[in-house]
């Protein structure tokens, strides 16, 4: 798992602050750029409505994740990015983790997700499903994934 996981912190991201500028940097570096695209070609004002998390380590951040609410039992995770550096430690898990007991406190019984073809498999390790077949989204596979937050006796 997390190495050093002590100085690894998830925080509570707000929209239009210096903290959301930051995740924005990160978000466009691990998802657009290498795709050729551009976060700040996109509508970002939706995103107000979000929950957004951040993994920092000695006060940097390495690690960002969104969750979007779909409905009163729904929501769905995105934008799920780790800095390349950190990618394998753990941080990604801990960001998962950390939103799924969030969605749980929040009384959400289901998280959805889009993902890479690429990181199907992470999210498999952590439980999630695939429900349906490969698509293309930002030209690029994805499967749509499922996890139910209800603990089954």
């Amino acid at each position: 798992m997390l190495e050093n996981k002590e100085q690894v912190q998830i925080r509570t991201i707000i929209y239009k602050t210096e903290a959301y500028r930051i995740e924005l940097e990160v978000r466009d570096k691990v998802l657009r750029k290498p795709l050729g695209m551009s976060l700040y070609d996109e509508n970002l004002e939706a995103e107000k409505q979000d929950t957004h998390f951040g993994a920092y380590r000695n006060d940097q951040l390495v690690g960002v994740l969104i969750l979007t609410r779909l409905n009163a039992t729904e929501v769905r995770m995105r934008q799920v990015a780790v800095l390349e550096e950190w990618q394998g430690q753990g941080v990604g898990s801990e960001l998962v983790y950390y939103a799924e007991q969030y969605a749980k406190n929040k009384g959400y019984t289901v998280i959805l997700l889009h993902a890479r073809k690429t990181a199907a498999g992470f999210y498999e390790k952590l439980g999630y499903e695939k429900t349906g077949d490969e698509f293309l989204e930002i030209n690029i596979p994805h499967y749509s994934m499922r996890k139910s937050l209800i603990c089954r006796a």
